[in-house]
């Protein structure tokens, strides 16, 4: 099982830079590469909120599951 992080997919959507999306949600822009890069072991719901706030987006447009195969 893999979750997929589209964060990056979303910022391009939205031609919003890293730094700006990082202070939008109130993280360092460190901890966004690490959500970006799908190195991140847990998202708290009020992050996922203040990314789903920023981006104008669903939570299921943020994270998205792939089956192992």
């Amino acid at each position: 099982m893999a979750i997929v992080v589209e964060i990056d997919v979303l910022l391009a959507k939205r031609k919003m830079s890293v730094g700006d999306f990082a202070d939008a949600i109130g993280l360092s822009p460190a901890n966004v590469s690490v959500l970006k890069n799908g190195r991140a072991k847990a998202v708290r719901f009020s992050t996922l909120d203040a990314i789903c706030e920023a981006l104008g987006c669903q939570p299921g447009d943020v994270l998205r599951w792939v089956p192992d195969e």
